[in-house]
Parts: C-alpha cells; structure tokens; sequence
C-alpha cells in the first residue's frame, strides 16, 4: 500500500514541479475574457480562452488595483503572469501581474469607459451646469502653485480685471495621487465658501500626465462643488474627462483666466458709453422739462390766480351739491329695495309657515281619523261574514245536529267498507264525546 499517494500529495508534487518552472514563472498571454467576476474583496476571476482553449485566471485586488480601465467579458486583453495550481481543487490557473486590452491602450479604453458611465449618470447635463458670474470678486485656481499655469493664469487675471482677488488652492496635478487630491482641493474650496468662481486645470502634457483630470472622484467632485468651475486643462487639443463635467471648457489656462473676468478696458469704456448716454438723456430730460414750466407760467392759472380760485370755489359747489343729489337718490333707491326685501322675508316668515303648516296637518288629521274608521267598520263587516261561512262549514256544528264522524284505529276518517275490517277497534266522535268501538259485523247497503 506504500507505492499509493494520496491526490494531495500528488497536487502537492505537481504544483512544485509547476512552480520551479522558470518557463512557467513568467508567461506572456494572450486570449478573451469569459467568466468574468469581481469580487466583493476585490479579486477578480475570470477565464481566458481562444478558439481551442481555455484557462482559469484570478488576478488578485493588488494587481489589478492598478487597472485603468474595468475587464469585461469578450474583450480581448494581453497577460503577463506565472503558472501554478489550485490545490484545492487540483486546477491549473494563470495568476495575472498585468493585463493591458489587446488593440488599443488601456487609458483611452478606460477614458472611454468612464466617459460613457458618467453621460449615463446625468454628469455632462446642461441642465446642471452652472452660470459663470460676470463680475466675480474672488477667484480660486485649483492648480500646481508651482507650474507655468499658474503664472499664466494670475498675469492675465491682473492684466485684465485687476481688481478681482485671486487665491491659489495647491493641488498635484501628476501622479498617481493627483485625482485624490485635485478632487481634496475642489471640495476644500467649496468649504471655504469665499470664491465666486474656480479655475481648475494645469498646463499641457502627454495623457498620462493629464490622467489626474480624468478619474472619476474629480469628475464627481466637480459635478457636486455649488462653485462654479471652469476647466483648463493642457492644449487646445487635450480634452479630459474634467472638461465634460465643468460649468464651463476653456482651451488653455490663459484662455480660462480670459473666460472668468472681464477686460477691465472694456468695462471703463462700457460705464463711459452709459455715462454719456446717462447724461445726454438727463440733459434731454431738463430741455423738456424746462420748456414744460416756461408753458405753465405763462398759464391763465399763474397769471390770474385769484379769478381762478373763485372759478374753482364755484365748480367745487356745484359739484358738491351734485354729490349730495347722487347721495340721496342712492340711499332712496337703497331704502326702497330695503322695504321690497322686508316685505318678501315677512311673507316667508317662518311663524307663518308654522301656522299654515299647523292647519295642514289638523286637517289631514281629521281626514286619516274618518277614513281609519270607515276602514275598520268595512272589515268589522267582511269579518262577521267570514265567521258566519265557517259557522256553516264547522263539522262541530253538523254533529250537534246529531251527526258523527268515524275514524279508523290508524286515525284515518272511515269513508268505505273497504277501509274497515270485521272486529277492527274504531272511533265514533260525537259532539261531546269519543265512542270505542268494535265491528261486529259488515253489511253492505
């Protein structure tokens, strides 16, 4: 029995063997995903197949928490891994290090992805983007301290609208740590509460050193920051996730530095254009107005103001005593409709629907009293005739006539010979009494 192994200890000698296998620890593969599960722990399982083959993978959370882009099923990919078993169950599996798609680079593909995601979720919605002010008092730029945007930006802001207040908030914007803290950066300033817009972007650079602007906890803290945003991120060209999200896309920092304020240039030459339309409408104004007063002091009322207030005294007397006239005829037509409605309410006093009510009801009294008692003597009547045909009908009465009646010992009325035997017991009933009887005889009549 010692020559037999156990399937561990087979497992255990096929999994070394695998192991130590220098061809084994590092292979490059390529092939489709099926099967395709993350796990809630962050492992992602998955099968990886071509047209004759298929193998089991599983790459663990940190590996993969380096992808840029989410593994689908279908999608063609390049591996890089080793090969080992699954002891317990006795599986060859392919342990994944890297995995890039097959076709095209893993941050355009997770670019796309993260594009296509937040459209579906609202993020892009005009509806919820927000205006820029016009004016803004205080700017926030949300950038390197360090770089050339910032410069940039600050010189055309104080070229343009000097007396804006600018306030840098440092962020990374390369790296891996630049999402997280471009996304600290934008919620910091929000809390902050003082800014009336914010800038947010960083010079040019390849997509990798652009990448910080286009994951998702920007794009969210974006979407969630009650400031407005303009997005400045690299070149004309450079387009980024942030650009989607923001208030509003500027092409270049300086470009984003022109959209936030205005040129103060063309502000003073704005006020001096509404400063003399102001006071050529006000002189306008005066000319007229002047030309209005010289009118009314040459007026009958400025030059004979006496004659004009006796004129006036006059009209208001008459007009008073029309007044008085209109009065009167008004309160008389009221009076009268007042009397009308008197009238017609004394008609349809309650106490006299009472009365009339009271002799309705005395009448239809008396009426139900006769015909209740021409009633019961018609059926007193009809009664006393009924009585009289079941007197006649009774069979009491026939036997007091000395009539009787015969029943058989079952109970039953003898009406036939036939329904009686010789010495059968029967019962005569009489008026007044029960007579047992015998048959002694039958004799046929």
């Amino acid at each position: 029995m010692e020559k037999y192994l156990t399937v561990t200890a087979l497992t255990k000698y096929i999994k070394r063997k695998l192991d130590i296998d220098p061809h084994l620890r590092s292979v490059w593969l390529k092939g489709e995903i099926s099967n395709f599960k993350h796990h809630s722990r962050g492992h992602m399982y998955m099968t990886i197949k071509d047209d004759h083959a298929r193998i089991q993978a599983v790459m663990f959370a940190g590996n993969n928490r380096y992808l840029k882009f989410i593994p689908e099923n279908g999608m063609h990919v390049l591996i890089h891994g080793d090969i080992s078993v699954f002891e317990a169950s006795g599986q060859y599996q392919i342990y994944i290090q890297r995995m890039e798609p097959d076709g095209f680079g893993s941050l355009y593909l997770a670019f796309e992805q993260l594009k296509t995601s937040l459209s579906q979720r609202g993020f892009f919605s005009n509806d919820h983007k927000q205006e820029i002010p016009a004016f803004p008092n205080r700017i926030g730029v949300v950038t390197s301290p360090t770089g050339a945007a910032v410069r940039d930006i600050i010189t055309t802001i104080k070229r343009r609208y000097p007396v804006a207040a600018i306030t840098v908030v440092p962020a990374l914007v390369q790296g891996v740590h630049a999402g997280n803290d471009i996304a600290r950066a934008i919620r910091f300033a929000n809390q902050l509460n003082q800014f009336d817009v914010l800038i947010v972007g960083r010079g040019g650079g390849s997509i990798e050193e652009l990448w910080g602007f286009n994951e998702q906890v920007v794009a969210e803290a974006i979407y969630e920051s009650r400031i407005p945003i303009i997005s400045a991120v690299g070149h004309e060209t450079d387009v980024t996730i942030s650009d989607y999200v923001a208030d509003l896309r500027a092409p270049t920092p300086t470009g984003a530095a022109e959209l936030a304020v205005p040129s103060i240039y063309e502000v003073l030459g704005t006020l001096g254009a509404m400063k003399r339309s102001m006071q050529q409408s006000m002189d306008n104004l005066l000319t007229s107005e002047n030309r209005h007063l010289k009118r009314l002091m040459r007026s009958y009322a400025f030059r004979y103001p006496e004659q004009l207030l006796r004129q006036k005294e006059q009209e208001m007397d008459k007009l008073s005593e029309r007044f008085k006239k209109s009065t009167q005829t008004i309160l008389d037509k009221q009076s009268e409709k007042v009397a009308q409605l008197k009238n017609r309410l004394l008609s349809v006093h309650p106490a006299k629907q009472i009365n009339q009510a009271s002799r309705e009801m005395t009448f239809l009294n008396k009426r139900l009293q006769q015909t209740m008692t021409r009633r019961l003597e018609q059926k007193k009547a009809a009664l006393h005739t009924l009585i009289e045909k079941l007197t006649v009908l009774n069979p009491l009465e026939t036997m007091r006539r000395g009539f009787s009646i015969t029943y058989t010992e079952k109970g039953n009325i003898l009406k036939a010979k036939n329904d009686v035997a010789k010495n059968d017991r029967i019962t005569v009933k009489i008026s007044d009494a029960r007579l047992d009887c015998r048959v002694l005889d039958i004799r046929e009549d």
